[in-house]
């Protein structure tokens, strides 16, 4: 188990760095609304994501 959650977080690392590899500036301004959204929405965005992605590891396991 240790080794399939190493390789999952290495992929996690490569899917999150593509975006600020191919498009930095719309990762820039993705990331300063990000800055300026208040402390309630980045929580629902975080949840949602947190959610989608136990979906998805029930829906693929």
């Amino acid at each position: 188990m240790g080794n399939k959650l190493l390789l999952a977080f290495a992929l996690m690392l490569v899917i999150e760095g593509l975006l600020p590899f191919v498009a930095p500036a719309a990762w820039r301004e993705t990331f300063l609304r990000l800055a300026q959204m208040a402390d309630g929405q980045i929580r629902f965005i975080g949840l949602t994501s947190m959610l989608i992605g136990v979906l998805l590891l029930f829906a693929f396991s």
